[in-house]
């Protein structure tokens, strides 16, 4: 039976009063072949009244889901739970949707539901919007326009990683996986492009700027000085993701998803590492020191692979030479 709903839209919301119209204003053009469930994580603005105006407005597409306040992770989790599409998205309160390339997106999954061929992932490109800025994040490692492994692809350059911004699930593949992300703790979205991967069978790719991710707000997650107050946060995610399993187990049944994910871990201790070296304490140095002990404690090869063979090697390096080569890199890749 042909599922009516092809993407059921997430849209974790928290006190997202002042930009959440136009994140749903671009989704609404997929019309009544889309679904978007705006959950309200606890606001305390007019998020949830902004959520049922839009509900009463558009009652076949849009659900107001009001909770308590859980953080990103816990409103990713209600909105799987209650998507009935045949594909699972989640875009931020603060992001929106490229209506053309929605478009694109929705033909395709349509070919893919008559064909009875649905995919466990569909890849997109997302676009960076920064200061009047653009800059486009396509993967020209991967197969375009057709159904591909983890077999068929090529090695991810930096900066073309998989983010929760380039990635729809297929709702049951994903809801099968018993991914349930973390409450009350940021970056949780790095586990949610991560955990499931070693199940993903087939996936497709299509070369469309669809997801446009906006980064300037002060307040943001990804902003360098936010991340160093909520380094805590950063290593309990690192730390999660590493004791789901060493990716070198299934190196030999699985050689190009082993590079992937061990690129991804190494990125995620990268990143901990310099953010503590930056903020330069006691403190830091101490949970540095902590990190990379924990790390060889529970697995002896990995901690080789990642100090030692990876970017995280460059991380390790001595303060005066590593933070300012992130500096450099963040101004090239613009990244944060």
């Amino acid at each position: 039976m042909l599922r009516l709903k092809l993407i059921s839209f997430a849209i974790p919301c928290y006190n997202s009063e002042e930009y959440m119209a136009h994140c749903i204003d671009t989704l609404l053009t997929g019309k009544d072949e889309v679904e978007i469930i705006i959950i309200n994580d606890g606001s305390k603005d007019k998020t949830l009244k902004i959520a049922k105006e839009y509900e009463k407005k558009y009652p076949k597409i849009v659900k107001a889901v009001d909770k308590e306040n859980g953080g990103h992770g816990s409103g990713v989790n209600k909105g799987l739970e209650l998507a009935t599409g045949l594909y699972y998205k989640v875009v931020d309160s603060d992001d929106w949707a490229d209506p053309e390339s929605l478009q694109k997106i929705l033909k395709k999954i349509k070919e893919f539901q008559k064909k009875d061929t649905c995919v466990d992932m569909l890849i997109a490109n997302y676009v960076y919007e920064k200061e009047g800025e653009e800059r486009v994040i396509s993967y020209k490692n991967l197969p375009e326009n057709q159904i591909f492994t983890w077999e068929d692809t090529q090695k991810f350059k930096i900066g073309e990683y998989l983010l929760m911004h380039s990635v729809f699930y297929r709702t049951d593949f994903l809801k099968s996986t018993k991914l349930k992300l973390p409450e009350h703790t940021f970056y949780v979205d790095n586990i949610y492009v991560y955990y499931p991967l070693l199940q993903v069978k087939t996936m497709y790719y299509m070369n469309t700027n669809f997801y446009r991710y906006f980064i300037g707000r002060e307040d943001q997650s990804v902003n360098e000085s936010v991340m160093i107050k909520r380094i805590d946060q950063q290593i309990r995610v690192t730390k999660t993701m590493i004791e789901f399993g060493s990716p070198l187990k299934y190196q030999k049944e699985q050689k190009r998803l082993c590079t992937y994910q061990l690129h991804y871990l190494a990125i995620m201790m990268c990143i901990c590492t310099i953010l503590l070296k930056i903020e330069n304490t006691k403190e830091s140095k101490e949970k540095n020191h902590a990190l990379w002990k924990d790390l060889k404690k529970y697995d002896k090869k990995l901690y080789r692979k990642l100090r030692y063979q990876s970017l995280a090697t460059l991380a390790c390096l001595p303060r005066f030479i590593a933070v300012p080569g992130y500096h450099i890199a963040q101004k090239i890749y613009k990244f944060n």
